[in-house]
């Protein structure tokens, strides 16, 4: 049976604690109280979706506020390797990572092709930037057009005939299935489907071409958005290129101002700690791509590399069965 009554001040600094870091129901379950009266509890404390200090959040409340869970990638990728700038607030016996949101919109905007806003509610930190609306719209634009749920029997089948056809290119082929270029690559690989889709004329890239995709990279576009603009390339072809003019295919690594990449060289030597990250990051069911965000001046290729190496193989479902 649930307490019920007056709360305790321990009650009340475990709730201020873990509220926008603890999931409501665990919450609950920790004070052995009913979600319903945390509920109240919080409303009455004023605590509301963020701190009321308003200067500042735990980085908890700022990933849910992204819609992004609270793990270990999330340390890695944005605080480690990217620096979000944190501070640590001492409640009770605790010490809870907080940001400053002023800090927070000034680091986010040097670090906007890397984020994703397509969850991120208007106003849930108050104020924003100009820039951070028109890219939220992009984010959702992005996340809507193509197909995120399993593939069907039926889009596998269709999949093969336009193969078999020999006179679709990916982003044709894209366009018809509603699915990345990425995404038909794994599936065609998964199927052991040997038929590719025929290859891209070789048109060259024209000035305002190559002009609009350094613009588009400066305002925070992701590739699928910039395939929406630049819509006689494919994200292969929008890939290399950018691969060509910097050195990376990460985005959020270029200097656009200055035409250089802000990354090592990639023939360094790996580290120790990296290649622990590789197998750690693996086994936890992250991709090389998404391996690749934390390990950020590495590549996706150069990751699946070593994933082979380490594992023996790239492919998730074979690490799961390990």
């Amino acid at each position: 049976m649930t307490k019920s009554g007056k709360w305790t001040k321990e009650e009340e600094s475990f709730l201020y604690d873990k509220w926008g870091v603890m999931s409501l129901p665990k919450i609950a379950e920790k004070l052995d109280r009913t979600e319903i009266a945390v509920r109240n509890k919080k409303d009455r404390m004023n605590l509301g979706s963020f701190l009321e200090s308003g200067d500042y959040i735990t980085v908890g409340q700022l990933l849910q506020a992204m819609g992004k869970r609270n793990d270990k990638y999330i340390n890695i990728s944005w605080i480690e390797k990217r620096g979000l700038p944190i501070f640590k607030k001492k409640v009770t016996k605790q010490r809870v990572k907080c940001v400053r949101i002023n800090d927070f919109w000034k680091w986010a905007e040097k670090n906007k092709n890397f984020l994703d806003f397509s969850k991120f509610e208007r106003y849930a930190l108050g104020k924003e930037p100009e820039w951070v609306n028109a890219k939220r719209i992009r984010d959702i634009q992005s996340k809507n057009k193509y197909k995120k749920t399993p593939w069907s029997k039926d889009e596998e089948e269709y999949l093969l005939f336009l193969v078999n056809q020999y006179k679709y290119t990916y982003k044709e082929i894209s366009e018809r299935i509603r699915r990345t270029d990425g995404a038909i690559r794994r599936k065609l690989l998964d199927l052991g489907i040997k038929a590719r889709p025929i290859a891209e004329n070789s048109i060259k890239w024209t000035e305002e071409e190559v002009k609009t995709l350094k613009e588009l990279i400066s305002l925070g576009y992701d590739y699928n958005s910039i395939g929406t603009k630049i819509n006689t390339k494919s994200e292969k072809a929008i890939r290399a290129k950018v691969y060509r003019l910097y050195g990376t295919e990460m985005l959020d690594k270029i200097d656009i101002n200055n035409d250089i990449v802000n990354k090592e060289s990639s023939n360094k030597v790996w580290t120790a700690e990296e290649l622990q990250q590789i197998k750690e990051l693996a086994f936890e069911g992250y991709n090389a791509s998404e391996i690749s965000k934390c390990i950020t001046d590495r590549s996706k290729e150069a990751i699946s590399q070593q994933m082979i190496r380490l594992i023996g193989t790239s492919d998730l479902k074979k690490i799961r069965g390990q």
